[in-house]
């Protein structure tokens, strides 16, 4: 079936806008429904990048409507999957820093950066000028200029420090979780409103550190070391699951997102 020749794809583009496996299923089923009740479609690729990126803006927006308790993180997925087919373009640390573009301004990236399509088929995909198109890009780029996720670690070293922390943080070492940590380290905490989490982002090494271990110490805990979006992540179930994922740089830790989102977490805690 032709329409299957494009679903990984289709799927990869609406989470690299979306942040969400579930809600960019969703939208390539609806994408499915259109491509079925189509007649004429002279280009099936460009009718379905079209259907599903507008689709997915409208979903942002929808979203943006939508109270969040706490921090907003993305759905990790697991490694390997339909959606991680390029690492760095996708990591969970990517995907929330994509959260302070505009919709418009996040599909533009994913289309030119993921899959690069030129400005003039993207403009046609939103119904804008093709220089509304180079826009558009240029501002979300200059918006993610300043993110450390887009600085990618070599993957052995980035394994061997998250390795390190789950040494110091199973074993409630203090002193050797903040030398692991940047004194500017951030943690982001997503409960969704669903379990309990900080409802601010954290920030510094010594507030970082009390906040893991005192989340730790609470309960007996389970570890996984997993790979979710390409990276490596702990897995932990203490009383609710949790996963860590890790922002690193020079060697520390300047950034922990700990998502604990029941509705994020589904294909992790029945794999």
């Amino acid at each position: 079936m032709e329409f299957e020749e494009h679903r990984a794809a289709l799927t990869s583009l609406a989470y690299r806008v979306l942040g969400s496996r579930h809600d960019a299923e969703d939208i390539v089923q609806e994408a499915w429904l259109r491509w079925r009740d189509a007649t004429d479609v002279r280009n099936p690729r460009g009718f379905l990048f079209t259907v599903v990126t507008r689709l997915a803006i409208d979903r942002l927006r929808s979203r943006a409507r939508e109270p969040y308790v706490g921090p907003w993180l993305p759905e990790p997925v697991p490694t390997p999957a339909d959606v991680v087919d390029r690492r760095a373009e996708v990591s969970l640390a990517a995907l929330r820093l994509m959260e302070r573009l505009t919709p418009p301004q996040r599909a533009v990236y994913v289309l030119r950066e993921a899959f690069d399509l030129p400005y003039a088929e993207i403009a046609a995909v939103l119904e804008v000028t093709e220089p509304g198109a180079r826009q558009l890009h240029r501002r979300a780029a200059e918006q993610l200029a300043d993110g450390r996720a887009r600085f990618e670690p070599d993957k052995t070293a980035h394994r061997a420090l998250v390795d390190r922390f789950l040494a110091a943080a199973s074993t409630g070492d203090s002193a050797g979780l903040h030398r692991l940590l940047a004194e500017d380290v951030v943690l982001w905490s997503d409960g969704g409103g669903r379990v309990r989490a900080a409802l601010q982002p954290i920030y510094g090494a010594d507030r970082v550190a009390r906040f893991l271990l005192g989340v730790i110490a609470k309960f007996p805990s389970r570890w996984e070391r997993a790979e979710a979006n390409g990276g490596p992540v702990l897995f932990w179930y203490g009383g609710t699951a949790h996963l860590w994922s890790f922002e690193v740089t020079d060697g520390r830790i300047v950034g922990v997102q700990s998502v604990s989102n029941p509705d994020k977490l589904v294909s992790w805690v029945t794999s």
